[in-house]
């Protein structure tokens, strides 16, 4: 199983996208810190669906309170952070299973002492357009879409998925 980490999530449809989207592929979602929310909003459960209850989820306080999680559970695994200020493209890492996808704030990002503690596991996803972009014109995709496309390699890695012959 892999997890994912939505660290100090600020828009609730973005949220329930990835909830969907866990619950769909049968990964453990960590919400974690000030959520930009209540965890029972309208839009957050519209986006969700009726999926919500299917979610296997976990509610943590600090980042911290996720590292010791997953430090002392069954299902701990280690934690590769998703940033925009990273080189290393995310299909570089071979995903294992228990393994955590951490993504940060849909306008701040991972916050940088979280990204010191885990820069051996920092990866990106290339944009190429972002080069040839007008300055700021792109400066990441949206959350959950990152989500799905990291989410979906490690499921391909895990599980040997090559896609339609």
């Amino acid at each position: 199983m892999l997890q994912v980490a939505l660290v100090e999530p600020e828009i609730p449809p973005n949220t329930g996208n990835v909830g969907r989207l866990c619950a769909a592929t049968g990964a453990r979602l960590h919400l974690v810190g000030r959520l930009g929310f209540q965890i029972d909003d309208k839009t957050l459960k519209r986006a969700g669906m009726d999926y919500w209850q299917h979610l296997d989820w976990h509610r943590h306080a600090a980042f911290t309170d996720l590292e010791e999680y997953l430090a002392g559970g069954q299902f701990g695994g280690r934690l590769i952070c998703f940033t925009t200020r990273a080189e290393r493209p995310y299909t570089s890492i071979r995903y294992q299973p228990g393994d955590c996808l951490v993504f940060g704030s849909e306008s701040r990002g991972l916050a940088p002492e979280i990204l010191a503690r885990h820069r051996g596991l920092a990866v990106t996803l290339p944009m190429p357009g972002r080069q040839g972009s007008p300055a700021g014109a792109v400066r990441s995709i949206n959350l959950a879409t990152a989500v799905a496309v990291g989410l979906y390699e490690g499921l391909r890695q895990i599980h040997g998925w090559q896609g339609p012959a």
